[in-house]
């Protein structure tokens, strides 16, 4: 085994027993990165010498007993949204070519305060506003789309570049590349963790979290970023554990609630199946299942959209109305549409997701966690624009790809992605995600844990 085929708990084992230096697990990735990046283009930069200076000063500092615990000398990649000092920091557009920042991002702060080597950024759809990434690949089939907005980082840790990767999550841009490429993803309850220095599309819709191999690995990176910090306004001064803590306790008597609508509706059947499959192994391990109603189905896509849309346009008005040509069609079609909602719908769109956040509490008063699909389909094919249902209905795919998580960025509820098998046909992964109560997140990772210890479908890297 290649050094970058390890976990970043299996690769923080080698590097405290002294087994494995930094500086060879850093190679090894970079290696790697160099091997596929034409293929998967994951990157918007790799900082390669950066990296293995951080690389050397991490092996130096343990070897001198200065060892900060088990993200020292781990390779990270941070999504292109993040500030990183001295790094090229775009946003994936053309109105930030050549922005370096002064600063890190609050996460990035911590990740290195924690040790972490960053070996590069990873590609972002543009300001975050799409589930695609164009630019990026599949590792599993490079002929099919790697999700978003965070498809850099997905590709890149389901492909061995890097143990980690920082991704963002506004309607799902965290668990759908996640459930696409066939990694973890984790998007913490919103204010759990600081947003500052993350460029923003929704600020009362953003989230920041991890990209992982695994679920332990994922409450590694947690037990590093989160935290209070009084400078992002929406981050709330609540303790925070160890994530690690528990994480293999058993899970008998937990209630584990399973949508009877919404969730499975309009959703391929080898997702359906497997995650189903996946439910019922987590009741052979002790869980209860409890079939649940989801409160305001009917609304949760349209409130979204309505915070969503006006949001991100006040957040780009003065640059939309300079350099509108910069932006790319897409970006630029969104953002002209949310110009044109009245001030009044948005007023609407908060109340009814104050509505809907009550009825969630209320639906969470009977189960520990919900159980659903992470997305309805597997990795659509690079030029697939349209999804038909059975029933002859025909739904945009990116629509499609964000009506199952978006409910999460709505209520803000913490909501974590893992694999649960692959699709029969063309071999691409399959998603579910573990939906909890506000600041549980060790719980849904304690059902994720549990689910990964009985199965074999966590952690496998693609071939490429």
């Amino acid at each position: 085994m290649e050094p970058y085929e390890l976990t970043l708990s299996a690769a923080a084992a080698e590097i405290q027993a002294g087994r494995l230096s930094p500086v060879e697990l850093t190679n090894s990735v970079l290696d790697r990165i160099d091997a596929i990046e034409n293929t998967l283009h994951a990157f918007s930069c790799v900082t390669a010498e950066l990296a293995r200076n951080a690389a050397q000063a991490a092996a130096e500092e343990i070897a001198a007993g200065r060892y900060r615990g088990p993200l020292h000398g781990i390779p990270l990649s941070v999504k292109d949204l993040y500030d990183t000092a001295g790094v090229l920091s775009t946003s994936g557009s053309k109105l930030r070519a050549g922005h370096i920042p002064d600063t890190d991002a609050v996460t990035v702060e911590r990740l290195f305060a924690a040790g972490m080597v960053m070996v590069g950024k990873t590609h972002t759809h543009e300001f975050a506003y799409g589930v695609i990434t164009p630019i990026s690949r599949n590792p599993w089939n490079p002929r099919h789309i790697v999700g978003g907005s965070s498809g850099g980082a997905a590709a890149a840790v389901a492909s061995g570049a890097c143990m980690i990767g920082l991704g963002s999550d506004t309607a799902g841009s965290i668990r759908i590349p996640a459930s696409l490429c066939g990694t973890v993803g984790l998007k913490p309850t919103y204010g759990r963790v600081s947003r500052r220095g993350v460029a923003s599309l929704a600020w009362s819709l953003d989230h920041v979290g991890p990209l992982t191999r695994n679920v332990r690995d994922c409450a590694l990176v947690l037990n590093a970023i989160a935290g209070f910090d009084r400078l992002d306004p929406a981050c709330v001064d609540v303790p925070v554990p160890d994530y690690t803590t528990g994480l293999d306790q058993d899970i008998t008597g937990l209630r584990i609630g399973v949508p009877a609508n919404y969730f499975f509706d309009h959703v391929h059947d080898d997702v359906a199946t497997a995650v189903r499959h996946a439910i019922g192994v987590l009741q052979n391990l002790g869980a209860q299942v409890r079939e649940v109603t989801i409160p305001y189905a009917d609304a949760l896509a349209a409130v979204e959209l309505g915070i969503v849309l006006p949001e991100a346009s006040a957040y780009h008005q003065q640059w939309l109305r300079d350099k509108g040509d910069l932006y790319s069609p897409d970006v630029r079609l969104l953002l002209e549409m949310g110009e044109l909602m009245f001030a009044t719908d948005y007023i609407k769109a908060l109340r009814i997701r104050t509505l809907i956040q009550q009825a969630w509490a209320a639906m969470f008063d009977h189960i520990d966690v919900l159980a659903s699909p992470s997305t309805p389909l597997a990795a659509p094919t690079v030029d697939t624009a349209d999804v038909t249902w059975p029933d002859g209905t025909t739904e945009n795919i990116a629509t499609a790809l964000r009506r199952l998580t978006s409910p999460e960025n709505v209520t803000g509820l913490p909501a974590l992605s893992l694999p649960v098998g692959f699709n029969g046909s063309t071999g691409l992964p399959l998603g579910m995600q573990i939906i909890g109560r506000p600041f549980d997140e060790a719980t849904i990772l304690r059902v994720g844990q549990a689910y990964e210890t009985a199965s074999n479908t966590v952690g496998r890297l693609a071939a490429v």
